[in-house]
């Protein structure tokens, strides 16, 4: 900082996670649930296997629905469970029909 220009230099902020997934519930309000797929070896028998997470994010404009492919982002807590947000929706899905319950 200096007499010239009294605002502080930009501080660069390390890259946020991103993760790739589907949205499985789009129900609360701007909140939906994606699934994470990842393949790892199994580390005995080193044969190749999916492992599934969920995750919570913010979808400020309740854009999402149930089967889309979407793009999230790490980011500050939003609630108890919510730490990402939603980017884009990557590849949407035809209407997905729901059986009468």
């Amino acid at each position: 900082m200096d007499e010239a220009n009294p605002t502080p230099p930009a501080v660069k902020r390390p890259k946020r996670k991103e993760r790739l997934g589907e949205v499985i519930s789009s129900k609360m309000a701007k909140t939906i649930i994606v699934r994470v797929e990842r393949r790892v070896a199994h580390p005995r028998f080193k044969k190749v296997i999916t492992r599934y997470r969920k995750f919570y994010a913010h979808d400020e404009k309740s854009e999402a629905k149930v089967g889309d492919r979407v793009r999230i982002e790490e980011t500050r807590p939003i609630s108890k469970t919510k730490r990402w947000r939603l980017v884009s929706v990557i590849d949407r899905t035809a209407d997905v029909a729901t059986a009468p319950a």
